[in-house]
């Protein structure tokens, strides 16, 4: 059923739409994007909470996503199994469940959205855009972004609950 879902949206590629994507998945590697915002909203008291979470939920993701689950369920990549398929990004080294890029996506997305419920939707929105690119491109299985939304949500709420924990107590 994952490679059904993966041949089916390989039908709608298009020039603009494959640069899209190489941009949309290049705004979830490695986490930049989402640190640099966690950092810029640390710098701010008003924000400082926000920024704490998004961070803590993005350290979750690392540890939980990119060094357990990947090494431990070592799935094989789409495109490692068919390699017919045309790349337009490189070929990723790692395994493939659960997406690094979901489930960082998510943590930051859903973090924000705790705090700031407008600005949260947009980051949301981004994070469904970077999940759906890994699909897109053919380095994720659809379970594997599912699982990585999944994860990146419950390291928001557990981020979220440690940060208003450590504030509580400071007060």
């Amino acid at each position: 059923m994952d490679f059904q879902i993966l041949y089916f949206i390989n039908e709608f590629h298009f020039e603009a739409l494959d640069k899209i994507m190489v941009l949309i998945t290049h705004m979830g590697t490695k986490g930049i994007f989402w640190i640099l915002i966690g950092v810029i909203l640390l710098l701010f008291k008003k924000t400082r909470k926000c920024g704490l979470t998004v961070l803590i939920a993005l350290l979750f993701s690392l540890i939980a996503g990119n060094i357990l689950l990947k090494n431990i369920v070592a799935r094989p990549r789409p495109c490692w199994i068919d390699e017919t398929v045309n790349m337009l990004i490189a070929v990723p080294k790692d395994y493939s469940f659960p997406s690094g890029h979901t489930f960082a996506s998510f943590a930051a997305a859903v973090s924000i959205f705790l705090y700031y419920k407008k600005a949260g939707a947009a980051a949301v929105v981004l994070a469904f855009l970077i999940g759906f690119s890994r699909l897109y491109l053919f380095v994720h299985f659809p379970t594997d972004v599912m699982a990585g939304a999944v994860l990146g949500v419950c390291a928001s709420y557990a981020s979220y609950f440690i940060v208003n924990k450590i504030y509580k107590s400071i007060k």
